[in-house]
């Protein structure tokens, strides 16, 4: 039987595939299981530069497999309420992660893989993908941090129109609208989100870290706590051997040279 889940590592950055192509990815609790390990994983392992999460075959995620609720022996609210803890953790990691995790989204990304792609750093959708929210066609409300991240990407009113009227959003809306970061071509949104994590990496990993963990939990803080988080990261970072040697080449007018993924 194949695994819910598949990871290849090449070059530093860990590329996982959801791998149920015949339901277009959705999720179920073993595979969601499974990513949430692998991503408690790596976020552990200091040698990998980033995390690239796409689907196999046609799609990236059509979200938490309903069929899969139909078979559970609980009620389809007990059992969603045991799947979204596992689903939530995964999220939390994506959001907690040391280094970037990239969506490449090669298709649809449907209610919970709609929120997945949005909980991830970056997104880069193939141009004849598409974006669903899904959840309220469905009688349901949104998970996986959707409620959080979508009106922080395109603000409260929009954010309640695609929860209200479930309008299919096509790679041209996506990209006008902020919710992805590119648009390229089909087959190669795998390729362009590796590129990005390279690209993130000549760069301190250590300064994209602070700003991630920062921006993330300015939402929850007071300005005089954030100014202190800041005061704390900023030194740090000064600390960091990637600050000093930013600081280094700042005054002898050179290009530093930061070790990368640190």
């Amino acid at each position: 039987m194949d695994k819910a889940l598949k990871v290849d590592v090449t070059d530093r950055i860990a590329k996982l595939a959801l791998n149920s192509p015949k339901s277009y990815n959705a999720f179920d609790q073993e595979m969601i299981e499974e990513v949430l390990e692998k991503l408690t994983e790596i976020a552990r392992e200091s040698s990998l530069l980033g995390v690239v999460i796409t689907g196999e075959g046609k799609a990236f995620c059509a979200g938490g497999d309903l069929r899969w609720l139909t078979r559970s022996e609980s009620s389809p609210g007990d059992a969603l309420h045991a799947l979204a803890a596992r689903y939530h953790q995964a999220i939390v990691e994506i959001r907690r992660m040391p280094k970037p995790v990239i969506a490449a989204i090669n298709g649809l990304a449907a209610g919970g893989g709609f929120s997945l792609a949005l909980a991830c750093d970056f997104r880069v959708m193939e141009s004849s993908a598409t974006l669903v929210q899904a959840y309220t066609s469905n009688g349901l409300s949104m998970d996986g941090g959707g409620t959080f991240t979508l009106p922080r990407l395109v603000g409260m009113a929009k954010a309640l129109e695609i929860a209200a009227f479930d309008r299919p959003i096509s790679s041209e809306l996506a990209l006008e609208w902020g919710l992805v970061t590119e648009v390229v071509p089909d087959g190669q949104a795998v390729d362009r989100a590796v590129a990005l994590v390279k690209e993130i990496n000549n760069r301190p990993l250590s300064s994209f870290s602070a700003s991630k963990a920062l921006f993330n939990d300015s939402f929850s803080m007071s300005f005089e706590a954030q100014l202190e988080r800041e005061r704390k990261y900023l030194t740090r970072c000064a600390d960091h051997p990637n600050g000093m040697e930013g600081i280094r080449a700042f005054l002898e007018k050179r290009k530093p040279s930061f070790v990368q993924g640190s």
